[in-house]
């Protein structure tokens, strides 16, 4: 362990399970490899008081995760890897209560600690013409490991902010690198603008820029708002990540160093919180008038956000003073409000999306207020909810772009690690049925030089791969080996060696999905096999979420979450039989399917 800085410490980890080896349960392991200047990984601590830390399970392509407790884990930044020593640096902030900083700082040589990762590894834009650098202490490692990578020639302005001067770093700079410090010289992290005014002054280059941002969550979405809104950098040339926000922290009662993991609450106090309706409501209706980002924008006074969001200026007052309640707003001055930490999380594009009743996720999410019904009937109510059944508003072109482009941001984490296992070894043409098949396609073809991918699509979702394929698979000799074909699951699949389909069957009930499998088994090659990737309901370990996703798709579709077995039933009534389950990446389970007869053969 080395002080880099007075801020920061260094934790080399080393051990014979940074090269290859074999898990407790038998299953082979790749030794551990780092090649992104971010790659991170995920560090898993122990509970205060206990013995062992709660850890993942390895399975035989992934690795299932515990879910009460889940592990008490923390992200880092791989600093440094050298594969011939087999050492492994991880830098840490020095900062208040936090469980990773203090085991930095109290770790002693032979110490164990456990870890997964990297998931995935990104690069930087080779066709770029510089680069624009920006991060607080916490992206400090990334962007060091990033100065290490950069070629002799690069152009890049990069700008650090730290605590104080004795917490600067001696980086690597070529010639064609600026690096700008920033001292907060005595603030507290996250309460200044620093990073935003140095870009905002900074000179701009020509040439096409590409933006790397890490640090507080505020700062952050300043930095990309400033660039796209008033450099118009071009979103997808602006990579950003959130590392942190601003909140409370409890600490142990005998360790003033520790967090604590748990928070006692009376029944009748859980119940309370889970029955609150007015909260949720209060909350959409900030988020649909917009109140959280125009008070981000300096909009502050209670007139001034009155006629921004053409409201009446008494009972928008009333709503401000409930926020204010709720701890989202903070009142400056009579009149005037702020953000706390929980009201900034309202401007995160994600959220806004899930609470904006004409975002993706919200507008499908307006089925919800027809539950009751559908609990009477056990069918779908979203039409008398909102005028439209669901499938109508999917055929809305500009609704299923923006569907399917929020679907294809979380489709990497899921198909890079199905690309590189073996389940597509061999495979010569591949069918995909899944809303986000462009962007798995792409880490198909990039993996497996010899795939061919048709993948089977409706109209508007057709009409929107058509679109995005030159943006999603940029080299032209990947994208030649993708097609689109405009037909849905009910049409017989194109002959293939596989047909993968993923995620498609919580909107059909059991019938229509036992159909739509047999229609994609009909036309498989000889040895062909159907891929399947579905949810499933574990009655034996329930989990809020799982329960929440069952009952809106009730309410959307009429449908659900099926139980494990209940999806083997609708495989079954397909003809077909599961002849093995893989488990990839972050625990992703895949059914291998064949027809029956075929499995019969196998075990005469």
């Amino acid at each position: 362990m080395t002080d880099l800085t007075p801020g920061m410490r260094r934790i080399t980890l080393a051990g014979a399970q940074l090269g290859a080896f074999a898990s407790a349960n038998g299953f082979p392991q790749p030794a551990f490899e780092s090649s992104g200047f971010d790659d991170d990984i995920k560090l898993i601590f122990r509970y205060p008081g206990q013995a062992e830390p709660v850890l993942p399970v390895q399975k035989a392509n992934g690795i299932d995760v515990p879910k009460n407790p889940r592990p008490l884990s923390k992200i880092y930044t791989v600093r440094h890897w050298d594969a011939e020593t087999g050492e492994l640096d991880v830098d840490f902030v020095k900062h208040g209560i936090g469980v990773a900083t203090t085991w930095a700082y109290r770790a002693q040589p032979g110490d164990r600690i456990h870890f997964v990762g990297p998931n995935s590894s990104s690069a930087l834009p080779e066709d770029a013409d510089w680069l624009l650098v920006a991060g607080d202490d916490t992206a400090i490692p990334a962007i060091a490991r990033l100065l290490d990578s950069l070629p002799d020639d690069a152009r890049a302005q990069v700008f650090i902010e730290v605590a104080e001067d004795a917490h600067r770093l001696d980086l690597r700079t070529p010639s064609g690198v600026e690096v700008t410090w920033l001292t907060r010289d005595g603030a507290e992290a996250g309460t200044t603008t620093l990073l935003l005014d140095a870009v905002k002054d900074a000179d701009w280059w020509e040439g096409r820029p590409f933006a790397w941002l890490a640090g507080g969550h505020t700062a952050v979405r300043d930095l990309r708002r400033h660039l796209v809104e008033d450099r118009a950098v071009p979103k997808e040339d602006v990579d950003f990540s959130g590392y942190w926000r601003r909140s409370e922290a409890v600490a142990l009662e005998d360790d003033a160093a520790v967090p604590d993991p748990e928070k006692s609450t009376t029944p009748l106090e859980k119940l309370h919180d889970l029955a609150e309706l007015i909260p949720p409501i209060a909350i959409r209706t900030a988020v649909e008038l917009g109140i959280p980002d125009l008070i981000s924008r300096g909009v502050t006074s209670v007139a001034d956000l009155a006629i921004k969001s053409d409201s009446d200026e008494r009972a928008l007052g009333k709503l401000l003073r409930y926020l204010h309640a709720l701890d989202l707003l903070a009142e400056t001055e009579p009149g005037h409000y702020d953000l706390t930490p929980v009201g900034e999380v309202l401007t995160v594009e994600f959220m806004v999306d899930a609470l904006h009743p004409a975002g993706v996720a919200g507008r499908e999410m307006l089925g919800i207020y027809g539950l009751t019904e559908s609990i009477r009937t056990g069918r779908p109510t979203y039409a008398a909810v909102t005028g439209k059944t669901f499938a109508d508003v999917r055929a809305e072109q500009d609704y299923e772009d923006r569907y399917l482009e929020r679907l294809a941001k979380f489709q990497a984490a899921l198909a890079e690690p199905i690309a590189k296992s073996d389940l597509l070894t061999g495979v010569q043409h591949l069918v995909i049925h899944s809303g986000g098949a462009a962007a798995q396609a792409r880490e198909f073809v990039a993996v497996h030089p010899d795939v061919r991918v048709t993948i089977c699509a409706l109209p508007a979702q057709a009409d929107w791969l058509r679109r995005d394929l030159p943006a999603t698979i940029p080299v032209e000799q990947q994208r030649t080996r993708v097609s689109v074909v405009e037909q849905s699951v009910f049409e017989p699949s194109p002959a293939a060696d596989v047909v993968f389909v993923i995620r498609a069957f919580r909107s059909l009930p059991d019938a229509d999905a036992a159909h739509a499998l047999r229609r994609a088994a009909q036309n498989l090659l000889p040895g062909g096999r159907v891929l399947l990737i579905e949810e499933t309901f574990d009655t034996d370990d329930l989990d809020e979420h799982d329960g929440e996703a069952d009952l809106l798709a009730l309410t959307v579709h009429g449908s659900g979450l099926r139980t494990a077995a209940e999806l083997d039933a609708v495989v079954a009534r397909a003809g077909l039989v599961r002849s093995t389950t893989h488990t990839v990446g972050w625990g992703t389970a895949i059914h291998e399917l064949v027809p029956t007869e075929e499995k019969k053969e196998e075990n005469p």
